[in-house]
């Protein structure tokens, strides 16, 4: 067991990235497409999509185009869908709102990046193509969903629950379409040759389990993101910083998809490599694990400082600043075990659009906390010193 001194840290003001200004653009029908994505939801372009779908041809196009989408739900990158096989989707939304590519893509490029798809599977799996269809669109979790159908009536959907009817969801990107997606098959053996193991994966602070009480998501954003952070303190200073991610594009061993309350595997969180060079140039310094379900760009801590300040402040102040960890292993037995906190501030990325990664919690060991849950050795402890949900840590 670890139990290093902890200095006193300085409250340092986080840096937040300003909202972009957008000038209004010009209403008339014949002025040139404004530029510049918008931090509002695109209402009009939701309007647009759906009234689009009043054409058979269109929801045939979309349904194949969704159909053969390699992404994770089947998304379509909607800016790239909108101007591929030349701009047919462009042109067919047009047909059903007055006939002018212009004012779709004037829409379009107001709109910050959008994906597609649907968000709720049976939605996917029941939609044949007909006209029973809503488009809806949102910008955060919280915020109450957008919709039209097919006659461009408005309807306001419940965050918590989705109807019904199935929905095509006109929202932020979180998906990484610049990385090709993995292939749905995989040739073992393409060569009739002998086919070489992977190497065995580096030793280290694993995860093995992970479960939380809530999804973080709302139901129109699909299936939630879950990422693990590993903070430790920057250089010198008395500020934190993530030296390590592992979630859905973190790639090789660091690569882990939760996409539901539940998960299991082995997902490599910190090497034994990366902590021996931590430990050295930090001797008085331990890592923290911190989880979030990410709404925004991958493996970045998105959300508003001063929260995030909140969450580790109450929960240092909870278990006496006993919300780290390090590397506990002895001769006999190999163990990641709990620590002294010496640093807590971290300078988050504040999202522009306002689509916040959602703080899950930071880990605190089991002994620390005086509660057990069968199976988990970790709680992830949330704003409040909430329980959000219980992880396995274990070193290998």
């Amino acid at each position: 067991m670890v139990n290093r001194s902890c200095v006193a840290a300085l409250l340092l003001l986080a840096t937040a990235c300003s909202d972009r200004a957008v000038t209004p653009p010009d209403q008339r029908q014949d002025a040139a497409p404004a530029v510049g994505p918008s931090d509002s939801p695109p209402v009009e372009l939701a309007r647009m999509v759906a009234k689009g779908l009043k054409n058979p041809a269109f929801r045939a196009y979309l349904k194949a185009q969704l159909d053969a989408s390699p992404y994770r739900e089947h998304k379509l990158q909607f800016e790239t869908f909108l101007t591929a096989n030349g701009a047919r989707a462009l042109r067919q939304i047009a047909g059903e709102n007055g006939g002018k590519p212009e004012l779709v893509e004037r829409q379009a490029k107001q709109a910050i990046a959008l994906e597609a798809y649907f968000p709720v599977a049976e939605h996917a799996k029941t939609w044949t193509g007909d006209e029973r269809v809503l488009v809806a669109t949102a910008l955060r979790d919280a915020d109450v969903p957008v919709a039209f159908d097919v006659e461009g009536r408005q309807v306001l959907l419940d965050p918590k629950a989705p109807p019904a009817t199935p929905v095509l969801a006109l929202v932020p990107v979180e998906t990484d379409f610049t990385t090709p997606p993995p292939s749905r098959q995989t040739c073992f053996d393409c060569g009739g040759g002998s086919v070489q193991p992977p190497p065995p994966p580096p030793p280290g602070l694993y995860m093995t389990k992970a479960h939380f009480t809530q999804e973080f998501e709302s139901w129109l954003k699909g299936s939630p993101e879950f990422e693990v952070q590993i903070l430790g303190q920057k250089g010198q200073t008395d500020s934190l910083i993530a030296y390590q991610c592992a979630g859905e594009h973190a790639g090789g061993p660091y690569a882990f998809d939760q996409n539901g309350r539940d998960w299991s595997g082995r997902v490599l969180l910190f090497s034994k490599q990366q902590l021996d060079q931590y430990n050295a140039a930090h001797p008085q310094s331990n890592i923290r694990v911190f989880v979030v379900e990410d709404d925004d760009t991958a493996c970045q801590i998105k959300t508003d400082p001063d929260r995030f300040q909140n969450v580790v402040n109450e929960v240092d102040s909870a278990y006496n600043r006993y919300t780290s960890g390090n590397d506990s292993s002895t001769v006999v037995k190999k163990y990641y075990g709990y620590a002294k906190s010496a640093y807590n501030i971290f300078q988050a990325i504040a999202s522009w659009i306002k689509t916040n990664d959602e703080l899950v919690g930071n880990a605190v060991e089991d002994r620390i906390v005086g509660q057990f849950y069968p199976g988990f050795n970790w709680f992830v402890k949330g704003d409040n010193n909430i329980t959000n949900g219980w992880i396995s840590l274990v070193m290998y």
